[in-house]
């Protein structure tokens, strides 16, 4: 059993919540109270403060979830890192690769586990693409397509996601970091990192759409755009083995059903064998995310889209950012 404190009751940390199953919610903190109140409300015994001391000064918590804005991000995990517990943060963890490098060398030295929000890796029809590709059937990885993007909303460029000095960037850094990380998560570091940002559309000095062209050193290549001018949301990734083809579409909700379709090269090539499976229900990526970290922590298994996962994507960003580091 694991007790926790959420700092950040937003919509992220009310996913937290709710995905803590068993385990003991035991302070929710936020700046707004209200919305602090809220969270507690739904764990039944938990504190309440805008404070998140409060949480990482607590000698009953093992672990503390971070879900605030990107500029507290690297602070709280510091704190909670410095007082021993283990730290579940929402990605991009950080607003460059030096916060999270920072993350990095005190989790090292205290011996406790980041964990970040990647649950992308968990859904579904991810998984199942994992298995097959793992399974060896599609041969040598060549190359991805990926494509992610929403629409954004009335004011979305007066959130604070348009404030470079609260986001550390625009659309790259937020969905772009995702499809980064699954992209490396099939095929490997990249050592050719080419891309361009834009504002083509929203009032904002962060960027709305992204272009990523990234290689490994065998030369597989991930052809990515991230964008919040996608006027229907949509995410569609595609991964292109020497045998076969993996086409995941949508995310559930407003994203569309999620499907993978996987396309099998017969030997005398032509219209392939597809397979095909849906995944209509209920996201559930949240819960097996947080069952995956407890159960490193308590095994010392390796965590699926951790802390380094973290900083490797943010390099990218930096690259792409033109920052050094």
């Amino acid at each position: 059993m694991m007790n926790v404190g959420i700092v950040g009751c937003g919509l992220i940390g009310k996913k937290r919540a709710l995905a803590l199953g068993e385990h003991s919610l035991l302070w929710a903190v936020d700046f707004d109270i209200k919305r602090a109140q809220a969270i507690a409300a739904l764990k039944g015994q938990a504190k309440v403060s805008t404070d998140f001391n409060d949480v990482t000064k607590d000698p009953r918590i093992d672990m503390v979830i971070v879900s605030t804005t990107n500029d507290k991000l690297s602070v709280i995990s510091l704190a909670a890192i410095k007082a021993g517990k283990h730290v579940l943060v929402e990605k991009p963890a950080g607003r460059n690769s030096k916060e999270i490098k920072d993350v990095i060398k005190l989790a090292g030295k205290n011996k406790v586990m980041v964990k970040v929000g990647f649950n992308l890796r968990y859904h579904p029809a991810l998984m199942k693409a994992r298995e097959i590709v793992d399974s060896g059937v599609m041969g040598e990885l060549m190359f991805i397509r990926g494509r992610y993007g929403h629409g954004g909303r009335v004011g979305y460029d007066k959130e604070w996601r348009s404030n470079p000095a609260i986001s550390g960037g625009g659309e790259l850094i937020d969905q772009g970091v995702h499809m980064i990380d699954l992209s490396r998560w099939f095929l490997g570091d990249f050592v050719s990192l080419k891309g361009k940002v834009a504002t083509y559309f929203w009032d904002m000095p962060v960027d709305d759409n992204a272009f990523l062209c990234l290689s490994t050193p065998k030369n597989q290549t991930a052809w990515i755009q991230v964008s919040c001018t996608e006027w229907k949301n949509m995410f569609s990734m595609e991964i292109y083995g020497k045998t076969g083809k993996i086409q995941i579409d949508g995310l559930g909700g407003s994203y569309g059903t999620e499907k993978l379709t996987y396309y099998q090269m017969l030997l005398e090539m032509g219209p392939p064998k597809t397979s095909v499976w849906e995944y209509p229900g209920e996201d559930n990526s949240w819960n097996l995310e947080f069952r995956a970290f407890v159960e490193a922590i308590h095994t010392g298994k390796t965590l699926n889209g951790d802390i380094h996962d973290a900083y490797e994507a943010l390099r990218i960003v930096d690259k792409i950012y033109g920052r050094t580091r």
